[in-house]
């Protein structure tokens, strides 16, 4: 490299402009990932897609800078031996850094499913996943837990409710972004790294607090801080008694918006200034339901819902001007139907009756839309009525979780997964640490069988919560009919969720159902005996514990080929279910559990049409989500009364839907459900047409069987 020092290389520099075109690039490359990111976040692109983009741009990059050299000044310059060892060494470089960029997503990805769950539970700061801060939005703030300072530590649910309340009003103000209480709950009240959580949770600013209450005397102490500099904002002692308590939550909400300069129309200002209650029992008794509601959220406990009931009820009847008791308490009775136990039509009428009078007190409550919008979608799948009172919650509350997540699911059931997909993407930002939110994203890629992408989310999901139940459902169809990968399921978690034998008989259809899910990944595998001895830890003190029990029992044993076994089992179940589902016809969970005692006692025509009513009771023109767990049960049982045109018809009907939970291609081949089919001609060639594509092919090309 004599001839060619370093003066002489500067010269060419600067007659080719390589700075030049350098800048000209990097400007024009800027700009095109600008455009190109709001498009990816309108159609939903896959991360990837943006991973391909940066890599071609850091190649054209290189490019580009060859180019340049090589025909400088109008290409008059020959290219001696020194400048091509130095192009070449441009080269190695540029292409050593896009494979090291290409490489980095999977090395996060290795990572983020083998960090301790364990762990990250018990530090949030230490899981993947912050926004940069030039991305994050000046006025958005995140309300951490209150910190319970009272010398009895059983007033924890007066410091909760004091922080939930804030962060009620804090949500009806639109031009805020204000992360949902979900997504704050496992972090502590006072952290010291406040600047990565709030790169985490995408928010400029930090509301904490803490509530002390002794006797009748209540000090809230809060602090706003800029967590981009830690400065503090604003800060506030309240010294209040429990009977003029009320409205601090509104001024606390007023005062944040005032700090971080938001505007607040007149409505805004009138609802945030507006306190629910001015009963100090009434507002104690609410509180206290509200640490119940949530409770029983996540344990799906129909006494602790009772119980959250109870104590809505007292507040109710203390005030009975407090809408916002009405309309929460509407919610909790609705959860209870969905999650755990069905209301009766009584039950529902009174449930509505809660929620219409919360209305009447407050038309424009976002809780009482919420509520009315949750009693259409979960009492009776009337999407259309559920998304004009979500849309109107979000209009009244534009940060309410609660309202975005409602109108994704029901989207979801109305079979619109993309729009889905873009409420929940909308509803990850406002919660983006919410594992539920994260599982219902998941669960919704799973369905258009975007497996890969599906499992990257509730492992997400698995990593801020450890053994949650509903994750480990989402697992469940993810790894084995997305990947056939039974003992992946039995990994996924550590602790595996409770039976929840009757939330689980709610959505019935699918013999994954009635085995349950935590048995099923065995008999998937076909560990047959390890499924029935996991049945002997199974609750049995309900007669519809008792029942279910037994069904399991003897599917499984079908699918073992052990059904002579199983006819005595049978035989005495069968009078059992059927003078139960003479007292409840609709019962998909019985129609289920008797179509396959038939099946058992050799009984075709009646298991068959017993699977049809149970399609016909929930048709995927009224729940395409849980419309297919029917059909697919449908298919399951004429698999096993040797009717495989009815079975192999209803398969190719399902693999056109988006309905990945419960059918793939993978399934079909691997599931000891289908083993009958295995030599059915139809069948074989319907394996073979989609042997060795991918899952999102076979969704395409089965509509046009």
């Amino acid at each position: 490299m004599s001839d060619v020092g370093a003066s002489g290389i500067l010269t060419r520099l600067k007659q080719r402009k390589l700075v030049q075109w350098a800048l000209a690039y990097i400007a024009f490359a800027f700009a095109l990932i600008q455009v190109l990111d709001v498009v990816a976040g309108s159609y939903d692109w896959p991360h990837s897609a943006m991973h391909v983009v940066f890599g071609l741009l850091t190649l054209g990059f290189v490019i580009a800078l060859v180019l340049a050299w090589y025909h400088g000044e109008k290409g008059r310059q020959r290219v001696s031996g020194a400048e091509l060892l130095l192009i070449a060494l441009v080269l190695a470089i540029g292409g050593g850094l896009l494979w090291r960029f290409e490489r980095a997503p999977n090395a996060l990805a290795v990572a983020a499913q083998t960090r301790s769950p364990d762990a990250a539970q018990r530090n949030p700061g230490a899981t993947p996943s912050t926004i940069p801060i030039a991305a994050v939005p000046a006025k958005s703030i995140a309300v951490l837990p209150f910190e319970n300072l009272s010398g009895d530590k059983g007033n924890t649910y007066f410091a909760d409710g004091m922080q939930d309340l804030i962060l009620t009003k804090l949500a009806d103000i639109g031009d805020l972004k204000v992360i949902s209480r979900t997504s704050t709950a496992k972090y502590e009240s006072h952290p010291d790294n406040l600047k990565i959580i709030a790169q985490q949770l995408g928010v400029a600013a930090i509301l904490e607090g803490s509530v002390q209450k002794a006797g009748n005397q209540v000090l809230i102490n809060v602090q706003l801080i800029d967590a981009r500099t830690d400065n503090h904002l604003w800060a506030e002692a309240y010294t209040r008694t429990l009977d003029n308590i009320f409205g601090v939550e509104g001024e606390v909400a007023q005062k944040v918006a005032d700090a971080l300069k938001a505007k607040l129309s007149p409505a805004e200002t009138a609802r945030v200034a507006e306190a629910p209650t001015r009963n100090a029992a009434a507002l104690d008794a609410f509180l206290q339901a509200q640490e119940l509601a949530q409770k029983a959220t996540a344990s799906q406990s129909e006494a602790t819902y009772l119980a959250a009931d109870t104590d809505y009820l007292q507040a109710i009847a203390l005030d009975p001007g407090f809408a916002l008791a009405y309309a929460r308490l509407a919610y909790n009775q609705l959860n209870r139907h969905w999650f755990a136990t069905p209301l009766t039509a009584a039950q529902m009428a009174t449930t509505k009756a809660y929620a219409d009078h919360a209305l009447a007190l407050a038309p424009n409550l976002p809780d009482a839309h919420l509520a009315l919008g949750y009693y259409y979608y979960w009492g009776f799948r009337q999407y259309a009525a559920a998304n004009v009172e979500f849309k109107r919650a979000l209009q009244l509350a534009p940060n309410n979780v609660n309202a975005l997540v409602g109108l994704a699911l029901v989207a979801r059931r109305s079979g619109q997964v993309p729009q889905a997909l873009i409420y929940l993407k909308q509803a990850v930002v406002i919660s983006p640490r919410d594992p539920n939110i994260l599982t219902d994203y998941g669960w919704t890629l799973a369905l258009i069988r975007r497996y890969a992408e599906a499992d990257a989310q509730v492992r997400r999901s698995l990593i801020l919560a450890a053994g949650d139940a509903e994750s480990f459902d989402a697992m469940l169809p993810i790894q084995l009919f997305g990947f056939g990968d039974a003992d992946a399921t039995r990994n996924a978690v550590k602790v595996l969720p409770g039976w929840r034998i009757e939330a689980s008989n709610v959505d019935a259809g699918d013999v994954m159902l009635l085995v349950n899910t935590r048995t099923y990944a065995d008999v998937f595998a076909r560990r047959f005996d390890a499924a029935l001895h996991a049945w002997d830890s199974a609750p049995t003190e309900t007669q519809e514990q008792r029942r279910t029990g037994q069904a399991a029992r003897i599917v499984i044993k079908l699918l073992a080929g052990r059904g002579q076994q199983a006819r005595p089992d049978c035989a005495q179940l069968a009078p059992s279910l059927q003078s139960a589902l003479a007292q409840d016809p609709q019962s998909l969970s019985l129609l289920r559990q008797l179509s396959w005692v038939d099946v058992c006692l050799g009984r075709n025509a009646d298991a068959i049409a017993l699977a049809q009513r149970a399609v016909a009771a929930l048709p995927i023109s009224k729940d395409s989500w849980y419309g297919a767990y029917q059909l697919v049960g449908l298919a399951q049982i004429a698999a096993w009364t040797d009717a495989p045109d009815l079975a192999v018809k209803t398969i190719r009907q399902l693999l056109a839907m988006p309905v990945g939970d419960v059918m793939s291609i993978e399934r079909l081949k691997l599931d000891p459900v289908w083993d009958p089919l295995r030599k059915d001609p139809a069948f074989q060639a319907l394996l073979a047409k989609y042997a060795d594509r991918l899952p999102a092919t076979a969704l395409s090309d089965a509509r046009h069987d």
